[in-house]
């Protein structure tokens, strides 16, 4: 069950209306006086009646942080300790250098761990690092190896392959160096939502006979920057685990060997498993848009206009946050009528539905205002 399905629940009345009429009740049921609105008294009890719904509050609020719906921040560290779940710190991003020689040697060329690799145009606030020692042989030119950033959060994702290529340690015979992947993967520390969705499905990472569940629990736990996995078994021992990443990034290889690493422990793969793990399909999608405001809402225009064009976004980045999510134009078109519209007439895109592969992808974004318009 879905917690969108359970009721609210409530462990003690906190309603200020009834608590002081019940104080002021009981006080007349003992003392057999009556009081007056003006009543000195009565003030007084009323002020003793706030302090009971503040204390209401907080029992509601301290009981309700028992349960997973509810808990948040250190509560919900501890109720992941009891299930074995840790949140998830802060996490940098990764990426492939090559490193390139001058000429091919006659002896092995070493590249220490921790050389640094600076961005093409930055301050050198943000490098990358290697993250283990590697050789190129002899008589070869290239070698290639992991470097983490600098800094943690998602300040490091988002380069593409040749724009980190600034050598800031200068090595004998090296000469260039480039990203040959995309660099991804940083975060911030796990969300109290990530985190909650974790401890949740942490019972499935009990199971060492390779189910769904685990497999998904465990993809998730290489790093807080994971939003979303799908595992499925193709065929007959194999499984295949498609992750996602926050904001609806396509994982890149660095990332799906992580992930692969992780999955290879052997207490958590079954011996007889061949697990692969891909990146998700790419769908996409035009987003083409006309929408009309009411004429009496004529002195709107701009603040809704602002928020048009942010509805919009938001919902591509919603159509990008789950693995399989259809291409939905009525999620379009009701997000844009929140935002103010009076009516929305969308060219694209068109219903689509999708495979837990793949992934929509925003293309090319067209918003027109179509003028005022009569109710």
């Amino acid at each position: 069950m879905l917690y969108a399905d359970l009721p609210e629940i409530q462990f003690v009345a906190e309603e200020a209306a009834d608590i002081q009429r019940n104080v002021i009740a009981i006080y007349e049921g003992l003392t057999g006086r009556t009081l007056q609105p003006a009543d000195p008294v009565r003030l007084f009890l009323s002020s003793l009646a706030v302090l009971i719904v503040q204390q209401r509050v907080l029992i509601n609020q301290t009981a309700k942080g028992n349960l997973l719906r509810y808990a948040s921040g250190v509560l919900l560290d501890h109720m992941g300790a009891f299930q074995g779940s840790e949140r998830l710190p802060a996490s940098s991003a990764i990426t492939t250098l090559q490193f390139t020689l001058s000429i091919p040697l006659l002896a092995v060329t070493s590249i220490p761990a921790g050389t640094r690799v600076g961005i093409l145009g930055g301050d050198g606030s943000i490098y990358f690092a290697t993250t283990e020692y590697v050789e190129i042989p002899a008589g070869a030119t290239t070698g290639t190896v992991t470097a983490i950033c600098s800094s943690l959060g998602t300040g490091g994702n988002g380069f593409l392959p040749g724009q980190i290529n600034v050598l800031m340690d200068q090595l004998p015979f090296v000469q260039s160096v480039i990203n040959s992947t995309i660099s991804s993967g940083g975060s911030a520390e796990e969300t109290d939502e990530a985190f909650r969705d974790r401890i949740r499905a942490a019972p499935d990472s009990y199971s060492t006979a390779g189910p769904q569940g685990a497999y998904e629990f465990w993809a998730k736990s290489t790093s807080a920057a994971i939003l979303d996995v799908h595992a499925y078994s193709p065929d007959d021992g194999k499984v295949t685990i498609v992750p996602l990443l926050i904001g609806g990034q396509i994982p890149g290889q660095d990332i799906l060997d992580a992930v692969s690493e992780i999955l290879d422990d052997r207490g958590i793969r079954p011996l007889t498993d061949q697990v692969k793990v891909i990146a998700p399909t790419p769908e996409s999608y035009n987003t083409t848009v006309t929408y009309y405001i009411s004429r009496s809402r004529a002195s709107e225009v701009s603040s809704i206009q602002a928020a048009v064009t942010t509805a919009i976004a938001d919902y591509q980045l919603w159509q990008k946050s789950k693995l399989g999510r259809h291409i939905n134009p009525s999620e379009l078109i009701t997000r844009v009528m929140e935002a103010g519209a009076l009516r929305v007439v969308p060219t694209a895109p068109v219903y689509t539905a999708l495979t837990m592969t793949q992934i929509a992808q925003e293309g090319t974004t067209t918003i027109t205002y179509g003028g005022l318009v009569d109710d």
